[in-house]
């Protein structure tokens, strides 16, 4: 016999009873944790960490540190360097939003990925988040390419994270709430685009990117075939802008 709270416990009987309760699955885990935080924004949190890690072990192969992982040939392909857009690598601007230089820049742009995201995606739905995100990167990259100089190098899922403080700001004003704290993140996250290696054309292109897009979308909420008209339209305008130079 066992001692318990009250009086004594038989081990059989604890292992029969045991027996018959069903334990969460960790499967039963996910769907908790998607519906918490959002299959989308979870999925976006995925994906720049396994490019992370994939980039990480590429560079330990070269035989340097893992943190040092933009040492990677993987990273130098995909990172978006505006002359090498225009020369004909159409694809960095697309993959460069999903890397990043080392674990701290990696971690602060995924919470706030999570904080964002998961509120934006609540407050959109699936698909309409995706479509701000994705057209936050293009904003962000359409900068990079108008404004950056040419060889710099630019990488980071920072463009996005702007557009998406755009986009809440948009839902914040359509809801009438209070504004204050988000402008004043945004204004302290403005300035820290100011110091040096850090892109500042790339952040204010997915700001005005995403609450563009934000705006389409709240504006034409009850008509689906215009929300799709509008954000098409501003996505092959950002296309036209990160591709004009291609050759």
């Amino acid at each position: 016999m066992n001692p318990a709270a009250v009086g004594f416990q038989c081990p059989d009987d604890v292992r029969a009873g045991n027996a018959g309760v069903r334990r969460p699955s960790r499967r039963a885990a996910v769907r908790r944790a998607g519906r918490r935080w959002g299959p989308v924004t979870l999925s976006l949190i995925g994906l720049n960490v396994a490019l992370f890690l994939l980039t990480a072990a590429l560079a330990a192969l070269g035989g340097r540190t893992p943190l040092d992982n933009w040492s990677s040939r993987l990273f130098q392909e995909l990172a978006q360097v505006p002359a090498f857009v225009d020369a004909g690598q159409w694809w960095r601007p697309l993959t460069a939003a999903f890397l990043h230089y080392g674990i701290l820049h990696l971690a602060l742009n995924m919470l706030a990925l999570l904080v964002f995201g998961s509120e934006l995606e609540r407050a959109l739905g699936r698909a309409r988040f995706l479509t701000v995100y994705l057209v936050s990167v293009l904003g962000g990259a359409a900068s990079v390419q108008l404004f950056e100089v040419p060889f710099g190098q630019v990488a980071g899922a920072s463009t996005a994270i702007y557009g998406l403080m755009g986009a809440l700001g948009v839902v914040l004003v359509h809801r009438r709430q209070e504004l204050r704290g988000l402008l004043t993140l945004l204004g302290v996250n403005l300035l820290i685009s100011f110091l040096p290696g850090v892109s500042l054309a790339g952040h204010v292109g997915g700001l005005v990117a995403g609450a563009a897009a934000t705006g389409v979308l709240v504006a034409a909420r009850r008509q689906r075939a215009l929300a799709i008209a509008g954000t098409a339209a501003l996505s092959v305008v950002l296309l036209v802008l990160v591709y004009a130079g291609l050759g």
